[in-house]
């Protein structure tokens, strides 16, 4: 989920001098336009065009950049006017911003210092979604019925892991590196695939464990068993909508309304619903949020 990406950066700042209008223009009810973000995987192309469309069919007036890029990049353009708002993922909050190496104890306790450490920046964050998409570990039953495993530090049973990782995610607080020296794995060896590719590498043996989406649509087809992270290594991973605080005043108490109501309906089923809709069946992420704000009364 914090997938490093310099072209997103230009891309989003390419935007804003193409698009003066979407970067703080005033809507003709007289209220900013907000400019909404979004990293540039399915999910949050998803998400970005529920608040993007909701909050339309409220009233207001909403520009969104999908594609911006990692964690870090993303929120360099928040703090810098570029962007209003983005969804993020609380653990990542804590772990990748604020560098917090103690995992909080309850998805609760996450949110509540991710909210804390936001807000020392001119931020906040509205209340998260019921839903987690949380990294774990998945291996092919067969290899864990070998080898017995249950949890992540049960990979040590094995002889020899070759561990399938997305590039971008091999250092800092949730990567590869992190989580070898937090399991003492020191049996596996990396082999770098990018998103999406896991799922055949493990069904053809190219990797025997991989690090995968608790979101993942790939994954309701069942055939993985995913490992136990009794450490809580990845953390909690809810998603809350960060913004900067003059947004709110600006566009009052009704934009906060929207977007509460719209994160209050994203629950596993219906997030990894909505993926699956994308990456499978292959609709736009605007089609998908349409018929999802349909579907709920929010037309």
């Amino acid at each position: 989920m914090s997938r490093p990406r310099a072209a997103g950066a230009l891309l989003l700042a390419l935007g804003c001098v193409a698009t003066l209008s979407g970067c703080g223009a005033e809507s003709p009810g007289g209220r900013p336009t907000v400019v909404i973000g979004a990293k540039e995987f399915t999910e949050e192309w998803v998400i970005g065009e529920l608040y993007k469309q909701g909050l339309q069919n409220a009233g207001y007036k909403v520009e969104l950049k999908s594609n911006i890029g990692s964690t870090n990049i993303i929120d360099g353009a928040l703090t810098s006017g570029q962007i209003d708002l983005y969804p993020e993922y609380t653990g990542v909050i804590l772990q990748v911003l604020a560098q917090q190496t103690k995992i909080p104890g309850s998805a609760g306790e996450t949110f509540s210092k991710a909210k804390a450490f936001q807000e020392k920046r001119g931020l906040t964050m509205l209340p998260p979604t019921p839903f987690q998409n949380r990294d774990a570990v998945g291996v092919k039953p067969a290899f864990a019925r070998k080898y017995g495993l249950r949890t992540i530090a049960d990979l040590r049973r094995a002889p020899h892991v070759v561990f399938g990782e997305y590039p971008d995610n091999l250092a800092g607080a949730l990567g590869y590196h992190q989580l070898v020296k937090a399991y003492g794995l020191r049996n596996t060896e990396v082999k770098t695939l990018n998103i999406g590719l896991q799922y055949p590498a493990l069904d053809h043996g190219q990797v025997d464990a991989a690090d995968v989406f608790t979101t993942d649509p790939q994954l309701a087809h069942g055939g993985y068993t995913l490992l136990a992270d009794t450490k809580s290594f990845y953390g909690y991973q809810n998603l809350a909508p960060v913004l900067r605080k003059g947004v709110l005043e600006q566009q009052g108490p009704g934009f906060a309304k929207v977007l509460n109501r719209i994160d209050a309906l994203l629950t596993d089923k219906a997030v990894r619903e909505m993926n699956r809709a994308v990456d499978t069946v292959r609709l736009a992420p605007s089609e998908v949020a349409t018929d999802f704000l349909r579907a709920n009364g929010m037309t």
